[in-house]
């Protein structure tokens, strides 16, 4: 099966399994973190606030990150960075443990670990070019967001399970000793080392290097401008799960963790059918198909009467809303020049790691005094008459979604080895975030 081959690379099998471990933690502290801010406030805002802390260090140090892994070993810096994830987990717990996890102490905490996954994220992805061959590169995005959302059907079922016969503190605790996983795999995975550093430079020469780079190339351009759109009028409905369960159907933790699975299992389904689809109609009318039904089946989950009803609106959302973000995520790591591949990509999560937290804010405030169906509904609506309207207005825009021609330097034959070439690709999401 074309979807499954990259697992047949020992490295790329190898760290996909560490990254489905870790997110498992990842999404059980999500979901407790989200019930735990929500519970103690009641407001929508708050839980908008607790999924911005941990995206906005994305958006806003990301091109730092960048830069450090066209710069430095990726391997080691990526090993200091998952440290200081792991120590803020731990923090976390004890705060938990010792009765002080307020609000405001939950988010500093979180945005403490969001600012390491920020420093480190670029670093972590820069190595799947080394792992599979450009023939499987689609197919290893798509099952990158697969192991990701696995996390995100088992991390909230176990976390509703924790919640009930445990406590927070042990949610935090469980996720903290999951990045271990992701240690070890780095110790053992074969990666080429870094080519040497011609370029030189300051960081902000760099990062501006690299902007100049992404705005030159048409295909990065427009994805990255559809990736804010997206993460600032579809994307918060993932950070306003808590409240969607709590407001509108009084399932507090149950319902949180019900939600969020069912758009991990259509996420999971999505990601495996969509290399599949893109080899039968084409890569760029997947895209296409995907930016159109996405905002269609999130109207439907906010105009959902009963939580069984959302539940199943919500398997079609996390399976449609999964594809644009691998689609779009392919544009950038196919047509992005390979020299500037890290931090051009870097870009690409500055635009959805600072638009989505905000627009999580934004709906929150707007969902406590509109209602949260209202929101939901009317920015999905916004966006698919975006859609539509650069489809028909601007239809010569779509080509730039198309691949580029040739082969990538520096790609190995999928035997295992590589040429020692710079590399650097960042897909949908950190691991353990939340979009």
């Amino acid at each position: 099966m074309s979807s499954l081959r990259p697992l047949h690379h020992r490295d790329f099998a190898l760290v996909w399994s560490a990254a489905l471990f870790s997110n498992i933690g990842s999404w059980m502290q999500t979901v407790a973190v989200g019930v735990l801010v929500t519970a103690r406030t009641h407001q929508a805002g708050w839980t908008g606030l607790a999924a911005a802390a941990a995206f906005l260090p994305i958006g806003l140090l990301s091109p730092v990150g960048g830069a450090m892994a066209d710069r430095v070993d990726r391997r080691r810096w990526l090993l200091v960075t998952t440290v200081g994830e792991t120590a803020f987990a731990a923090v976390l717990a004890l705060l938990a443990a010792s009765g002080h996890a307020t609000p405001l102490d939950v988010i500093l905490v979180v945005l403490g670990g969001g600012t390491m996954a920020a420093l480190g994220f670029p670093a972590y992805q820069a190595i799947l070019p080394d792992l599979v061959p450009r023939e499987d590169l689609l197919a290893a995005i798509s099952l990158s967001s697969t192991q990701y959302n696995l996390g995100r059907v088992v991390g909230p079922a176990l976390a509703g399970v924790v919640l009930a016969v445990g406590s927070y503190t042990l949610a935090f605790a469980l996720n903290a000793a999951s990045f271990g996983a992701v240690m070890v795999a780095l110790v053992f995975v074969r990666i080429p080392p870094p080519a040497p550093d011609t370029e030189g430079g300051t960081l902000p020469s760099r990062i501006a290097t690299g902007v100049r780079a992404a705005a030159a190339e048409p295909g990065c351009r427009l994805a990255i401008i559809t990736i804010a759109v997206t993460a600032l009028l579809v994307s918060p409905f993932i950070a306003l799960i808590p409240a969607v369960a709590l407001k509108l159907f009084h399932h507090e933790d149950t319902g949180t963790a019900v939600l969020v699975t069912a758009q991990g299992v259509g996420a999971v389904v999505g990601a495996l059918a969509l290399a599949p689809l893109a080899r039968r109609f084409g890569r760029r009318r997947a895209l296409q198909g995907s930016l159109l039904a996405a905002p269609a089946a999130v109207v439907a989950y906010a105009l959902s009467p009963s939580l069984p009803v959302a539940t199943a609106a919500l398997v079609i959302v996390g399976a449609t809303y999964i594809s644009v973000l691998s689609g779009l995520n392919t544009v950038v790591q196919l047509r992005a020049p390979e020299a500037f591949r890290a931090r051009i990509l870097s870009l690409y999560m500055v635009a959805l790691g600072t638009i989505y937290p905000l627009g999580a804010i934004l709906q929150g405030v707007l969902d406590d005094r509109f209602g949260i169906r209202a929101v939901t509904a009317g920015c999905a609506v916004v966006f698919a008459a975006m859609v539509v309207s650069v489809r028909f207005l601007r239809p010569q825009l779509s080509s730039a979604f198309d691949d580029p021609g040739g082969p990538p330097k520096g790609r190995h034959d999928g035997a295992g080895t590589a040429p020692p070439a710079p590399a650097g690709t960042v897909p949908p999401a950190p691991a353990g975030s939340a979009v």
